[in-house]
């Protein structure tokens, strides 16, 4: 039946609106949720664009940064069997040490835009900027207040270690993103039981993608994530359970299609397994780079056990996390987190056991606790920058807490302990700014003196006119963030290479071999922007450098060169001891450059007898001989190969980097 309603005319001199006319997009772009302050959408938008800028901003003075993984995307980005194995070069000789979803955001952009700095690093700075934002929505969500998701989304983005490694190409931007992303989708599944079983397939394969990322690690936040559902969905226990076994099975396909393929793909038409001595992909999940890196038993690696109860990685222990070396990475709000975390939980302990503010409190509170704690005591393998995981979680609780606190705000316990935490954690900043002798002296008085100041001012709230009231909060804030803000801008400052990259100015620690400063000890020259473009920073030596256990090789023209002749009759224009000492030259040329070994040189790949059928076949041009640092425990493939030529090949120096020519035959 159709309608015959006339509707009333229009007064006159009126100009017709429709009563649910939307506003434009650029509007609502602006403006946000209509029942937000006019202020939190461009805080929001304000605090991406600072974001971007701090993480993009100077981005390819670090050349290739980390010249193992650079090769790789190199690699990837000529073949596609190399792309999805992961492979060192694109003839597959053998792959990185890590399954390879990290790498293919970047091999992505470099086939797009061709290989560069920019295409390599450009995708990790856009992780971070996203990491940012998705945390803000996460916690805005947990709590109901923009303002603590964007005090979240603002101490992720100054965390030191994260402006470091969001402009680096090492698997943490990805693995990141990818973790705060599952929490994303628990935080929903709690709050949508309609559709918690799609929100939960997503977030076990979001987990599950982490893992291809940086294999067992993605698991530490497995038990706060299946801890929170239990406790917070709103479901039965039994549907509750249910769901978390679907979700294991998502995390589990997500996960697992890819060791599954490896597992069931001839080893002799693949790259060797690298990080493995048997040539398989479950010895390195479950080995070196599993439970190895809990108790220090990690076959082929180097560093090995050793005394200080953390092998030759560091000291273990509960203040590991505070020392010279990893302190002003991450530390500057983690106890401020934790000690929100239990006032948090104190408040809330009456909450209806559905409360998301809780359930947030519960799920990054364990991620901290859970991290934190694997760190602090794990005997293997163990750098600095690893602690980029604990970032979202610490800024998380950091917003979180605060906004618990500012709920209460009339109460006198809860003033007296934002008063504290204020307090402490200028305290802090106090000493991590003194560590690093000359850094911005002036800072560390500033932060001291605001900081506690502003906590004396806070306990006096009740009796301050409101603008002082704000001026007090945003001194505070100032105090608290002044010194993380300062050691990320150093860091997006610094020209950062090498495996082992540190954030904020160098203040002497050692983590293990490479540990300390930006880009480990010993870092070469940073390498050029495209193929054969060499680019040559102050201190740098002359000629051409063969690389070694932690940094990349320094080609130079004369090498390019003669590389570069008659490369299409090889498969490999040349082989090297140890992943890094081979990229270096494969960044150069754009040729394949065969790892003997991998990364560290010790892996069993390719055996002597395997090599020298290579040679006989002619399939590698030249063998560089590198300088002898980090190759692996003694002994070994490596070093029969190196004995091997040096005995039956003439050996050439070409600026200064010796050479052998494998093409004319024993001599």
């Amino acid at each position: 039946m159709t309608s015959t309603t006339t509707p009333a005319p229009a007064r006159a001199g009126a100009t017709h609106r429709p009563a649910t006319a939307r506003p434009s997009r650029v509007r609502r772009l602006w403006r946000g949720r209509e029942d937000d302050s006019p202020l939190v959408r461009p805080a929001l938008l304000t605090l991406l664009l600072a974001t971007a800028l701090l993480y993009l901003w100077g981005l390819e003075a670090s050349g290739w940064a980390n010249s193992f993984y650079s090769a790789a995307v190199q690699a990837a980005s000529e073949s596609w069997k190399a792309f999805f194995f992961g492979s060192s070069d694109a003839a597959n000789s053998i792959t990185v040490d890590k399954t390879p979803l990290a790498l293919w955001p970047m091999a992505l952009s470099a086939r797009i835009f061709g290989l560069s700095s920019w295409s390599i690093l450009v995708p990790q700075a856009l992780m971070g900027v996203a990491s940012v934002g998705l945390l803000y929505a996460t916690v805005r969500r947990t709590t109901h207040n923009a303002w603590a998701g964007l005090l979240a989304g603002l101490v992720l983005a100054v965390t030191p270690v994260a402006a470091l490694m969001f402009r680096f190409n090492n698997p943490d931007a990805l693995l990141t993103l990818l973790l705060i992303s599952a929490v994303y989708a628990t935080i929903r599944a709690i709050e949508s039981p309609q559709r918690a079983v799609r929100w939960l397939v997503l977030g076990g394969a979001l987990v599950g993608l982490a893992f291809l990322a940086k294999m067992l690690q993605a698991f530490l936040v497995l038990p706060p994530l299946a801890l929170v559902y239990l406790v917070a969905a709103q479901v039965r226990i039994g549907t509750r359970i249910k769901h978390l076994l679907i979700a294991f099975g998502s995390m589990i396909v997500a996960g697992g299609w890819w060791l599954a393929i490896v597992e069931l793909w001839p080893a002799s038409s693949r790259p060797y397994i690298g990080g493995s001595q048997n040539n398989s992909i479950l010895e390195l999940t479950l080995g070196y780079n599993g439970f190895g890196r809990l108790n220090g038993d990690e076959v082929g690696a180097v560093g090995g056990r050793g005394g200080n109860g953390g092998g030759g990685w560091g000291e273990t222990g509960l203040f590991r996390l505070f020392n010279s070396e990893i302190g002003g990475q991450i530390a500057w709000l983690l106890p401020a987190a934790v000690v929100l975390l239990v006032l948090g939980l104190w408040f809330t302990r009456r909450a209806p056991r559905t409360d998301l503010q809780r359930a947030g409190l519960v799920v990054w509170g364990g991620w901290l606790l859970t991290t934190a704690l694997t760190f602090s005591f794990m005997a293997g393998i163990f750098h600095a920058y690893y602690t980029v995981a604990l970032a979202p979680a610490i800024a998380a609780l950091v917003g979180i807490g605060v906004a618990v606190l500012w709920e209460r705000r009339t109460a006198p316990e809860a003033m007296i302990a934002t008063a504290f935490v204020i307090a402490m954690t200028s305290a802090l900043s106090f000493v991590l700014l003194d560590q690093a002798s000359g850094f911005v002296p002036w800072l560390k008085y500033a932060v001291i003196v605001l900081g506690v100041a502003s906590a004396v001012l806070i306990v006096l709230h009740a009796f301050l006119p409101h603008p002082m009231r704000l001026a007090v909060s945003a001194t505070a804030l100032a105090a608290v963030i002044a010194g993380p803000a300062a050691y990320a801008i150093d860091t997006a400052a610094t020209t950062h290479t090498g495996s082992i990259p540190s954030a904020g100015p160098r203040t002497g620690g050692m983590g293990g071999p490479g540990g300390g400063g930006p880009g480990g000890m010993g870092q070469p020259p940073v390498p050029g922007l495209g193929q054969g473009q060499g680019q040559e920073v102050p201190g740098a030596p002359p000629g051409g450098s063969p690389g070694g256990l932690l940094n990349g090789s320094q080609s130079t023209e004369q090498i390019d060169a003669l590389l570069s002749a008659d490369a299409d009759s090889y498969t490999w224009v040349a082989a090297a001891i140890g992943s890094n000492s081979a990229s270096g030259y494969q960044l150069a040329t754009g040729l394949p450059v065969m790892a003997i070994g991998g990364f560290n040189g010790s892996d069993p790949s390719p055996t002597l007898a395997q090599f020298k059928q290579y040679v006989a076949d002619g399939r590698i041009h030249y063998f560089i001989a590198g300088d002898g640092r980090g190759m692996g425990p003694g002994g070994g493939t490596s070093s029969q190969i190196s004995t091997w030529v040096s005995e039956n090949f003439t050996a050439q120096t070409v600026d200064g980097v010796t050479i052998y020519d494998l093409s004319g035959g024993i001599r």
